[in-house]
């Protein structure tokens, strides 16, 4: 698990309600019609904005969000230095048993290519494609909770108004008026607060880890090219090491 996410949330909503709690107490910020406001509302329109399929499978971003598909740039740059040795040593179709047992789908799809002996320009705009797609599903992943932050936040200025019209009706009976600008206030509360929780970070992670996804994918693509070309190994692994940070080049050779 993503460390950093888990610890990031259980601090931020420990210091919040513990905040709460050492003043008037958590029970004064529950409110049921704001819930139904906020929670309600947002429910709603984002059923109307997303199709059911694509809103289903919300618990399953948020596990990529907690728990990332595991992404080491440096054992995949090994990797693939040693396919390249092994297939300008060998010939490429001694690969074969290699690839088969290859766990990295894309890295797998690609070499299945190389050794099949299809063409080096049909296998990288294939792979682009597979690139370019994936991106484009995350993309339309992320933008639920982009939305969520946003129909959250206008649902409690709409509870805000709701809460400062009912509050201006009763301006007469001074019982009425906590009940309603309590909506008033915790409406805003609430959106604020699932916004900045919930849609923004987790929409900000996510395009954290399709950054990096994409980047491994990109430097797998020109590895393959590279392998099935016949390039040294030596070549291959500074190619794919300029991918990485200064600091994490380390050459194998060396």
């Amino acid at each position: 698990m993503d460390l950093g996410t888990v610890v990031g949330w259980v601090l931020t909503l420990v210091l919040l309600f513990g905040a709460m709690a050492i003043g008037v107490g958590i029970g004064p910020y529950i409110d049921i019609p704001s819930i139904m406001i906020v929670f309600g509302g947002t429910i709603g329109v984002m059923m109307v904005g997303f199709k059911m399929e694509t809103l289903k499978s919300v618990g399953k971003f948020y596990g990529i969000a907690v728990k990332p598909q595991q992404i080491n740039l440096s054992e995949t740059i090994k990797k693939l230095v040693d396919y390249s040795t092994k297939a300008r040593r060998d010939g490429i179709l001694a690969l074969e048993t290699d690839v088969n047992n290859e766990t990295n789908l894309f890295m797998k799809k690609g070499l299945s290519m190389a050794v099949d002996g299809t063409e080096p320009d049909t296998i990288r705009a294939l792979l682009e494609i597979d690139i370019d797609q994936s991106s484009s599903r995350h993309s339309a992943n992320i933008k639920i909770f982009d939305q969520v932050g946003g129909f959250s936040g206008s649902m409690g200025m709409i509870g805000t108004l709701i809460g400062l019209v009912a509050m201006l009706l009763n301006m007469s009976d001074p019982s009425a008026i906590g009940p309603s600008m309590a909506v008033a206030l915790l409406t805003t509360l609430y959106g604020a607060m699932i916004g900045n929780i919930i849609g923004a970070p987790v929409a900000n992670i996510l395009s954290i880890r399709d950054a990096d996804e994409t980047l491994e994918k990109q430097m797998v693509l020109e590895g393959i090219m590279a392998i099935q070309s016949g390039d040294n190994p030596r070549t291959l692994e500074v190619k794919l090491l300029a991918f990485l940070p200064p600091k994490d080049r380390k050459s194998q050779f060396e």
